[in-house]
């Protein structure tokens, strides 16, 4: 009866026009005709919980049933959320300085929580390079960056203006790191499982690549790739409005096969953080490689869906390998 009230709600809910606009789109690419493809994006709706921004974004129309069955949906997704994270304790990683108070050991940088004026141009001054962000913030929004010019009231007004009173100081990847892009950070999205018996894996690896801003967040206009369990890039990356990119378009660096330093041991560290904070069991990491070692950014409490369209690389989703940490 649930599942029927959820439906419900979600139809009730839907943006129609939107849907009516991706359902063009998918035919197009895909060369069927629309009610086709709008028949069964409404299909897969009612059969896998597969809305139709996942229709398009994990290419169902290129799947068959047996294919269709391994994905994770987001419906099936905030299910998982839903039956292993306390949201309770979402605080803890939703709050950025709750969350650096608590991951501290694992940051490997400096911030301060901006209360006044003096403060703040000491450490400005110290770092002469700083991230500024809001306590509150996700997706990538809200973050700029601040070079030390002797200007440290005129910055400290405008990152209170914005409310981005949580400061870091910069954080400067691995140079393999940066070979890929050196204009942001590019981070790892590693997804971190806690057993019944308490103990971490990581069952899923995320590298996400900067390209043209500061920050290496989809949402932001970056892109990402997969990750092998070794930490080699198993596929060409993609960006928001689907385009795939083998070489990257400001590097020229090659994507596919770029093997991540320092990977076990991101791995690692992530896996001992998850232990910390047992009440909410998967969670989605996103890791910095620095020269020094591995750097936690943030934990994410609602973790996104990220899995390789088979139009890159014929695959199946993430169901199967999920089952085998008891993940269902």
């Amino acid at each position: 009866m649930s599942k029927v009230k959820y439906l419900i709600r979600c139809i009730f809910n839907l943006n129609f026009k939107n849907m009516f606009h991706i359902a063009k789109m998918v035919s197009q690419k895909s060369k069927k005709p629309y009610f086709v493809i709008l028949f069964d994006m409404a299909y897969c709706g009612l059969v896998y919980g597969a809305g139709y921004y996942d229709y398009q974004e994990f290419e169902f129309y290129l799947l068959n049933r047996k294919e269709r069955k391994t994905y994770l949906t987001r419906v099936k997704n905030n299910n998982l959320i839903k039956k292993y994270n306390n949201k309770e304790y979402f605080y803890i990683l939703d709050d950025k300085s709750t969350f650096n108070e608590k991951f501290n050991k694992y940051l490997k940088r400096e911030y301060l929580v901006v209360k006044d004026f003096e403060e703040f141009s000491v450490f400005f001054k110290k770092h002469k390079e700083i991230i500024a962000k809001p306590l509150d913030g996700e997706g990538g929004k809200g973050i700029d960056k601040y070079i030390y010019k002797n200007n440290s009231k005129e910055v400290y007004n405008e990152i209170t203006s914005k409310k981005q009173t949580l400061v870091e100081e910069c954080i400067h990847q691995h140079k393999e790191m940066a070979k890929l892009y050196d204009k942001s950070v590019n981070t790892l999205r590693l997804f971190t499982f806690l057993s019944d018996e308490g103990e971490s894996h990581v069952v899923n690896q995320i590298l996400k690549i900067g390209n043209g801003g500061v920050t290496d967040n989809f949402s932001s206009g970056s892109m990402y790739t997969f990750l092998s369990d070794e930490g080699v890039v198993l596929t060409p990356a993609i960006d928001q409005n689907d385009s795939v990119f083998e070489i990257h378009p400001l590097s020229k660096e090659k994507i596919v096969g770029f093997k991540v330093p320092l990977y076990e041991e991101a791995k690692r560290i992530v896996n001992e953080a998850a232990k910390l904070i047992p009440e909410v069991r998967y969670i989605g990491w996103d890791v910095a490689i620095t020269n020094d070692g591995p750097a936690i950014i943030e934990g994410n409490s609602f973790p996104g869906v990220f899995q390789m369209k088979p139009s890159l690389k014929r695959n199946m989703g993430l169901i199967p390998k999920y089952k085998k940490y008891h993940i269902e």
